[in-house]
């Protein structure tokens, strides 16, 4: 029995962290992309990062029509009034999560971002798992359902389908804004 309990204690010397860290994770996704828009002055970044501030936004304004609540808050922690459904971070990373991949695949590297062959694959090794933990990190924190999650995910996977199918055909490429933003370099 002692070692189970080791065990235990073993486990929540890393559960308890990552899910403080995960609870936090908006600070340091808005903080990276704003570094990378700043970074590349890269339209296609910035228009990737509009993007997922349209996705969030969107997602806000129509939780009213489905006044679904949150789950009860099991801890000390004050239960937030807003509705749940559908959840605005499982939107919002999914579009993350949905956006960068296709980007990787589809469109050319930024010449900012390093041009060795194994970029492309890291950033997606980093961006696919961090995203489905933040997904996943709404339900285990207590803050929605496995629904109001699964919604969330669906609906920033589409966003991110058509904000990139929006770029890629009238936007963006071959329309003479894939990489400098006029606004920056003039």
């Amino acid at each position: 029995m002692h070692g189970q309990r080791q065990d235990n204690s073993r486990c929540n010397l890393f559960y308890k962290p990552t899910l403080r860290f995960l609870d936090r994770t908006n600070l340091v996704v808005t903080a990276l992309t704003a570094f990378t828009v700043l970074y590349t002055r890269s339209a296609g970044v910035a228009y990737f990062s509009a993007g997922a501030l349209a996705c969030a936004m969107s997602v806000k304004a129509i939780k009213p029509f489905f006044r679904q609540t949150r789950p009860a808050q099991t801890t000390q922690r004050k239960q937030k009034q807003t509705y749940g459904m559908p959840s605005t971070h499982s939107a919002t990373i999914t579009f993350y999560g949905t956006y960068i991949p296709l980007a990787c695949a589809w469109l050319p590297s930024h010449p900012s971002f390093p041009q060795t062959s194994l970029f492309r694959p890291l950033v997606l090794l980093v961006v696919v798992p961090w995203a489905f933990a933040i997904a996943g990190s709404r339900v285990w924190l207590g803050h929605h359902t496995v629904p109001q999650v699964a919604v969330g995910c669906a609906y920033g996977f589409a966003f991110s389908c058509v904000w990139f199918w929006l770029w890629t055909h009238g936007l963006g490429v071959n329309h003479g804004a894939t990489h400098a933003s006029a606004l920056w370099e003039k």
